[in-house]
């Protein structure tokens, strides 16, 4: 990999596409200089919108898509239209490819991660590819996953979500160790599910082994910030990301509401704005945007379809650094610590590629 990185991306997908994805892709060239990006889409919509953003165009390709994949379609359907053509694909195959470093999309989640799927292959040693998050907490940023990618989980796939998890912990937080639990409903080793009470025991005989295995964690250790790694299955996890982004809005709400609420409540605001604006920053899930399809041969990030620009400049940010950091390597190397035996990743028909 060179020292510029190479964005693919899926200039159609999400709701505010393709404006707020070439506006948040100038937000992301500001901050990094050396990016490229090629954008797959309608030309006759993206090109005069590059065109308002002079200082994007001359590091960016476009390729002409006028396959858009749809937010309601299946994966399998998905797959059957757009395989080859649409935007989706044509973002993932650059990848693929060796003409892009990571492809980013704002659309569809299930046809996302089964067109990543097919087309980029799970990695050798890992039985099924998951969703990881970046989580802010009250110690500091953590990983979770899975996020959504597939409901339930056995034994071998929490723990391949936990090397996995890992790897990324060590792109991201420059720990050699990171620390890794295991998402259950107390922390005796007598509670929970049969998969997660074997899993705990394999990551528990493993634990030195590019991690640090600290047993089983609660809801609430999310966000104390407890470990710098939470697995559990794509139910439960998606539950608890768009649970936590509610409450953020709630408590931003109340919040609001509170301090305009008599004059005394809009004096005290105004001699607080420093740190109610830290607070809003903190609190705002558009800078945390981004999830990390893990598992592949091949770095995918999908952003939240409903951002805006600011949303897709984190997408974009979290996708260079993950390039940046190496991560397919990170994750080699963590698997040779800790060989997986898993059986072969089968193969991915489009009857099969159903993700949550």
């Amino acid at each position: 990999m060179t020292d510029t990185i190479t964005i693919s991306v899926d200039a159609m997908g999400g709701d505010n596409a393709p404006r707020a994805v070439i506006h948040g892709a100038y937000l992301a060239l500001r901050e990094r200089k050396n990016t490229k990006f090629i954008f797959h889409g309608r030309q006759e919509q993206i090109a005069p919108l590059l065109e308002e953003f002079p200082a994007l165009k001359p590091v960016s390709i476009v390729r002409h898509s006028d396959v858009v994949i749809a937010g309601d379609e299946k994966p399998s359907q998905a797959l059957r239209k757009g395989r080859g053509t649409s935007s989706m694909w044509m973002a993932i195959q650059s990848v693929k490819d060796g003409e892009a470093d990571v492809a980013v999309s704002g659309g569809n989640t299930g046809a996302l991660m089964a067109m990543a799927t097919f087309c980029l292959r799970p990695m050798e040693g890992i039985s099924r590819p998951g969703i990881a998050a970046i989580w802010p907490t009250l110690r500091s940023d953590i990983v979770v996953l899975d996020m959504g990618a597939t409901i339930g989980a056995d034994a071998q796939q929490l723990v391949d979500y936990a090397i996995l998890g890992s790897a990324l912990a060590r792109c991201l937080f420059d720990s050699e160790q990171p620390t890794v639990g295991l998402l259950n409903v107390g922390t005796e080793e007598v509670k929970g599910l049969d998969s997660i009470k074997d899993a705990g025991k394999i990551l528990a005989q493993a634990s030195g082994a590019g991690f640090i295995y600290q047993g089983f964690v609660e809801g609430d250790d999310i966000g104390k910030g407890t470990v710098d790694v939470v697995v559990t299955e794509g139910f439960v996890g998606n539950v608890a990301l768009k649970t936590a982004e509610g409450t953020a809005r709630q408590v931003s709400s109340y919040l609001r509401s509170a301090l305009k609420s008599n004059l005394m409540s809009r004096i005290g605001a105004f001699f607080a704005m420093s740190a109610l604006n830290a607070l809003r920053r903190k609190m705002d899930p558009r800078t945390v945007n981004g999830g990390v399809f893990m598992g592949l041969n091949g770095i995918v990030i999908k952003s939240h379809g409903g951002t805006d620009e600011i949303g897709y400049k984190s997408a974009l940010g979290l996708s260079y650094e993950m390039a940046r950091s190496h991560l397919i390597d990170k994750i080699g190397e963590t698997m040779k610590r800790f060989p997986v035996h898993a059986a072969p990743a089968a193969d991915v028909t489009e009857s099969e590629a159903k993700p949550a």
